[in-house]
């Protein structure tokens, strides 16, 4: 993608308008910058250039107003560019706030979440599921190459990955596991350490680089497709200090005043990746930091939702809203603008999911009901099998259930074992019978 353009600099524009000695220019100024609403789409420069300003206004005027509105709402955060210029944000623009709402009400309690999550039945399956699509989508964003089918094969087999890609995806697999052990833990230098070297285990060309920070003499840089720079990290002398302050932003160690949760987590992202502290890695690490942060928020809605997913749709947004944010004074309000629309996409998405799951389990309890091979116990069975993964069935249940002497509730399961439908294992003289893995698919084949 290309490098969007530089706003006009402010004060160049105040001086050469002569604002001071031309009154009504400045009346006109002060109408148009109080009648702007944060409800307007908060354009950066490269876009606004294109639009239609005011009348009898120039572009760099309207720019101007606009800069003096948002200007005046600004709110510093600790983190500052490698100039010493801080970063600012303002989160009284539309929809930021609706959409904090939405987090605060869906993602951290029970209003309008589906049973399939709220069941302990039923939950690790979505958990699981949202673990790979992450850990794929997450290294696909980072150059990996392999299929989704050859990677969900992977990690659901135990193979050993076959090479770099298979690599990357199984590391962001077993990080994302880790995170989720960590809501209760402060974020330090070693944790960050700790999560790239997992990230990058076995990836990286100098094995030494996994867990530790780039040295001044490793060139680290940013660049698109044409090899064109678009971003310069800070120093490597400087990192010690930058991860350091990171880290006490992130555990609220610092007067900083109300941040919501769900910004701070969407800053932390874009902290770490701008920091680039590492020789490779950093937008993985980014986007743990990111979980970690709205998991120990007690988000648990984000156990099941993938932002990666939502962002390998579109990398150039994701791109560009760091663009932004680095071209237009360090504001960094259209980073989090695209960010909590990632979070909207990704939770429609999740619902989206759950929606086509319930209808496959509907569709294929219909099938069950028709199939020969199955007596009308044997279909009550698998149907409750297909919404409680990890229940377990005895023969004395199932002869309880259904009113039917022993030989016959066991001829049922284990017919159904023989069916591949039920595994068996024997506790003492008990023999436990639990739903098969991959048990919708045999389904399938068999219906």
């Amino acid at each position: 993608m290309r490098m969007p353009k530089t706003p006009p600099d402010f004060s160049q524009i105040w001086n050469q308008m002569k604002l001071y000695d031309n009154p009504d220019k400045l009346e006109r100024l002060i109408q148009i910058q109080s009648s702007l609403s944060q409800s307007v789409k908060y354009l950066h420069w490269d876009k606004l250039r294109h639009l239609t300003p005011p009348e009898s206004m120039t572009h760099e005027e309207w720019w101007l107003a606009i800069k003096m509105k948002r200007q005046s709402l600004y709110k510093q955060i600790p983190l500052h560019d490698k100039n010493g210029k801080p970063f600012v944000m303002l989160t009284e623009v539309d929809p930021i706030l609706e959409r904090l709402h939405d987090i605060d009400l869906g993602a951290g309690g029970l209003i309008q979440m589906p049973d399939q999550i709220t069941n302990p039945d039923t939950k690790d399956q979505y958990y699981i599921s949202s673990l790979i699509q992450e850990a794929i989508t997450s290294s696909q964003l980072e150059g990996a190459a392999t299929t989704r089918p050859d990677a969900k094969e992977m990690i659901k087999s135990g193979r050993k990955p076959t090479d770099r890609s298979e690599q990357m995806i199984l590391n962001n697999y077993h990080t994302m596991q880790f995170i989720n052990t960590l809501k209760d833990t402060d974020l330090s230098k070693s944790l960050v350490f700790e999560i790239h070297r997992r990230v990058t285990h076995d990836t990286l060309d100098d094995s030494t680089a996994a867990g530790r920070f780039r040295k001044p003499d490793e060139s680290v840089s940013v660049v698109d497709q044409y090899n064109e720079v678009m971003h310069t990290p800070p120093p490597a002398d400087s990192l010690d200090k930058r991860l350091d302050l990171l880290c006490k932003f992130a555990n609220r160690q610092l007067k900083t005043g109300y941040i919501h949760p769900a910004v701070r987590s969407i800053i932390l992202h874009f902290w770490l990746a701008y920091d680039h502290p590492f020789i490779d890695g950093n937008g993985r690490t980014a986007r743990a930091l990111f979980y970690w942060s709205m998991l120990r928020h007690k988000y648990w809605l984000f156990e099941f939702v993938s932002i990666s997913q939502i962002i390998l749709n579109a990398p150039a947004k994701y791109e560009r809203a760091f663009l932004y944010t680095e071209t237009d004074e360090n504001d960094l309000t259209y980073f989090i603008l695209y960010h909590l629309d990632v979070i909207h996409k990704a939770v429609e998405k999740l619902h989206e999911y759950i929606q086509q799951k319930t209808q496959r389990l509907q569709s294929l309890e219909r099938d069950i009901k028709g199939l020969a091979g199955l007596n009308h116990r044997q279909r009550m069975l698998i149907s409750h099998a297909l919404r409680h993964q990890f229940y377990k069935y005895t023969f004395k249940s199932h002869q309880t259930s259904h009113g039917i002497v022993y030989q016959t509730a066991r001829l049922d399961l284990m017919d159904l074992e023989n069916k591949g439908l039920l595994t068996s294992r024997k506790v003492g003289r008990t023999w436990y019978f639990t739903p098969a893995k991959n048990l919708e698919e045999k389904l399938a084949k068999l219906a």
